[in-house]
């Protein structure tokens, strides 16, 4: 053979590295998963659909992902591993085939009062390098434009590494907080009627903070301490006794003979609770500190976050200040006009970061926007935006409904995006349900036939024509369209909003119909949350349920979260004469060996915690003698093994008859959460199931007015049409709904639509539709009222 010959022969026989281009899944049993066998392509675009609880999540973030991430850990060293997160290895027989992946979910930012978009992203940290080396008047480096950075000084003496001693006199530090608001942007003011009741002793329950009972430690340290009178009511203190229970210092004190530090009251409660973000609080506490405190822009630095001297620092007469409140669109514009060579690679990474937001359609916010704020799929696209100009290749991306909070029109930029991480040599996988996105998709796996216990197998695998083909519930429903309803309910009346101008809004004036279902729509960014959680929400008689995920631990499960278990308990104790207490797996009637988990969990430092079912209750989580009690015929373990469905029949009649329980149990079925049991940990519950056991929570409210928040998050097609019938009901129950939407079904069922626009930011702000479904695709006026019309076919 020629060296021509066998040249030839080496080009055309592949390589045996370019054989492994699949990954493959055999024996998958993480949660309701049955033994799933899958060979997924690599390098391709691969959309998981199913309806929602089918296992999607469970096959693509808790084995997949979860088995890269471990094996990416274990890669470090010991001593390094035992800092991080011990990860169990998924319950699967083989997985080959996989590369590192990154995972972009929809968890909301970290709601901390002192984030904001530019410090979650890089565009903070270049803007404030920028301004130290460009500002007039120079005010110091880029920490002094830190509004999470105090200035402090400093004198004594400084000792190196190497013990030289240096005398330092007034050595200062920079940094670029507000001293009036320590970054926060705000202050609060105290409502000390709120705070105690000054007609009552410690001991007899003065002090009117959650948490703070007249027996408890808290308030134990106050009536120990020596500094007041615990049995004399407030109102008698003299002035240095109620300064000293308000603003005292923290001081060691001996309390019950144990040393403990005493602090004023306030000073204690600002800590405590103040000094938090306010989305991140608890639902009780959050609506403590909403009684308790008025917060109001500091006056010192105007809400800015930043000292006097950061904000005498200019470029082109422009602060940093002004930067951030900027909307994006206009600061990358702004930058792109600056010419200065010095800087020039600042400028440049400072632009693209800028575009990136613009290009992932968020081009509308700005760098100041609080992180709490943003919604889930804003948080979202935030965390995609670092992953964009990436050069890495054949990395696996992970996401979970990118779709969410995208109108129907940023949904074709979205599918570019993706569609250019594949085309970089990366592996796309997507847990979906919109069939737009699930159009582009070069290979779908489909999940189910049911949900919980009834899905965990594939249905379908192959191509999207293949799908549309096939008997799958996902197959059935791809091609469903809403036709426009045509017969719209009569309002009762109306909700009058006048002047609204929060965020973008441009002093809106629009009445709210009452009585029937409305929509209100627009792009991301146009104003619609701005409009119905600023100027409706909060209104008295109106119940908001928004976007925020539940969440839990393995301990909590639907039973606790709603309540049910409440009246439950109370049915076990009244019958068999006991306590409430025994029936519950986190109190009294607690397994002692495994302290009501069911499982015992062994730490194992680096290694991945090992949990075994407790071979005392095996794994009911309750003491024997408490299975022995029984209420119609089931002891309380057999109860929390019930599905939703099965538990509704059985409190609903005969002897077990519970109304309370009953009551919770219809609105969870009327949710379609009938097969989830009820004491199944949260931790093992769908994006969808814990939306819809939220919107059951939330719906035993009472109110007129319903606010609904994008309800069709984590749905599949078939389930919108049961969320359609259940608004439907509580309409025709006499309640008014207001449903803040980007799905076209819903809007077509709507009997009023309310569409925000033209564009995100200030583009936007404005009403550009008010009318019914029908008229607004006759019209066709604006880019909602377009994608109507196609999809209903119009």
């Amino acid at each position: 053979m020629s060296m021509a010959t066998s040249a030839d022969a080496k080009r055309t026989t592949p390589h045996v590295a370019d054989s492994h281009d699949l990954i493959r899944v055999h024996g998958a049993r993480e949660n309701n998963l049955k033994d799933v066998s899958i060979e997924i392509p690599k390098r391709r675009l691969t959309v998981f659909t199913g309806v929602s609880g089918s296992g999607k999540s469970s096959l693509v973030f808790d084995t997949i992902a979860a088995e890269s991430q471990r094996m990416i850990n274990e890669t470090y060293s010991a001593f390094l591993q035992g800092f991080m997160p011990s990860l169990a290895r998924p319950d699967v027989d083989v997985l080959e085939g996989l590369t590192t992946a990154i995972i972009v979910d929809q968890e909301r930012m970290g709601a901390n009062a002192r984030s904001t978009v530019g410090t979650v992203t890089d565009a903070n940290a270049i803007l404030r390098v920028l301004f130290s080396r460009l500002g007039s008047p120079y005010v110091g480096p880029p920490t002094a434009f830190s509004f999470n950075v105090p200035t402090r000084k400093a004198s004594g003496v400084m000792t190196s590494a190497t013990g030289e001693k240096t005398i330092v006199r007034e050595a200062i530090y920079h940094g670029g907080m507000c001293p009036r608001c320590e970054g926060r942007g705000t202050v609060s003011d105290i409502d000390l009627t709120q705070l105690y009741d000054e007609t009552k002793s410690l001991n007899e329950g003065a002090i009117l903070v959650p948490g703070y009972t007249a027996d408890g430690w808290m308030v134990r340290t106050f009536s120990e301490s020596g500094f007041v009178d615990p049995d004399k009511p407030i109102r008698d203190y003299t002035e240095k006794e109620l300064r000293e229970f308000l603003h005292k210092e923290p001081t060691k004190i001996r309390a019950k003979g144990i040393n403990v530090t005493y602090e004023g009251l306030i000073p204690k409660i600002r800590k405590s609770m103040l000094s938090k973000d306010i989305d991140a609080l608890q639902p009780h506490i959050r609506a403590f500190v909403e009684r308790l405190a008025t917060f109001a822009t500091c006056p010192e630095c105007g809400g800015t976050r930043l000292s006097e001297g950061a904000r005498s620092s200019k470029i082109d007469g422009i602060t940093i200040a002004d930067a951030c409140t900027m909307q994006i669109t206009d600061l990358a514009a702004w930058i792109r006009g600056l010419r200065e060579p010095s800087v020039a690679p600042l400028l440049n990474a400072l632009g693209e970061n800028l575009d990136a937001f613009v290009e992932l359609g968020l081009g509308y916010l700005s760098l100041d926007r609080p992180s709490g704020t943003l919604s889930g799929g804003e948080s979202q696209r935030i965390k995609m935006l670092r992953h964009l100009g990436s050069s890495l290749t054949d990395v696996t991306y992970v996401f979970d409904e990118p779709t969410i909070g995208l109108h129907p029109h940023d949904i074709q930029r979205m599918n570019e995006l993706l569609l250019r991480l594949r085309d970089k040599g990366n592996t796309v996988l997507v847990v979906e349900h919109k069939p737009e996105m699930i159009a582009i998709a070069d290979h779908v796996v489909d999940l189910g036939p049911g949900a919980g216990s009834g899905g965990g197998t594939i249905c379908f695998e192959g191509t999207v024509d293949g799908l549309r083909g096939s008997d799958t519930i996902t197959g059935r429903h791809i091609e469903d369209r809403v036709s426009v309803k045509e017969a719209v309910r009569t309002p009762t009346g109306n909700l009058a909003v006048r002047g609204a101008s929060t965020h973008n809004l441009q002093a809106v004036d629009v009445d709210i119909p009452l009585g029937v279902l409305v929509a209100v729509t627009g792009v991301a960014g146009s104003g619609k949350s701005s409009l119905i959680h600023g100027s409706v929400s909060k209104r008295e008689g109106v119940v908001a349920i928004d976007q925020t995920a539940i969440r839990g631990s393995r301990r909590s499960n639907p039973a606790t979260y709603t309540g049910l278990l409440e009246p439950i308990r109370k049915a076990f104790a009244k019958a068999n004469a006991v306590k409430p207490a025994l029936f519950s797996a986190n109190s009294e009637g607690a397994c002692p060996t495994c302290n009501g988990n069911g499982m015992i969990f062994t730490e194992l430092g680096f290694m991945e915690t090992v949990a075994t079912p407790c071979e005392d209750c095996g794994g009911k989580r309750f003491q024997a003698e408490v299975l022995e009690l029984r209420f119609g015929g089931l002891n309380i373990a057999e109860v929390l093994d019930l599905p939703v469905s099965e538990a509704h029949a059985f409190f609903s009649k005969g002897e077990a008859k519970t109304a309370a329980a009953a009551a919770i149990l219809a609105r969870m079925e009327d949710v379609g959460l009938g097969y989830v049991s009820l004491g199944q940990p949260l931790t093992t519950l769908s994006g969808g199931e814990r939306q819809r056991l939220k919107l059951a929570n939330q719906m035993g409210e009472q109110g007129g007015v319903y606010v609904l928040d994008e309800p069709t998050s984590g749905l599949h097609l078939a389930d919108v049409e049961q969320l359609l019938g259940m608004l439907d009901r509580l309409v025709d129950s006499g309640k008014s709904v207001i449903v803040i939407e980007h799905h076209q079904a819903v809007m077509a069922h709507a009997d009023w639509i309310i569409d925000l626009g033209p564009g995100a930011g200030h583009d936007g702000g404005r009403i550009v539709f008010e009318g019914t479904p029908a008229e607004l695709v006759a019209a066709k006026s604006t880019l909602t009222g377009e994608h109507l019309a196609a999809y209903v076919g119009a």
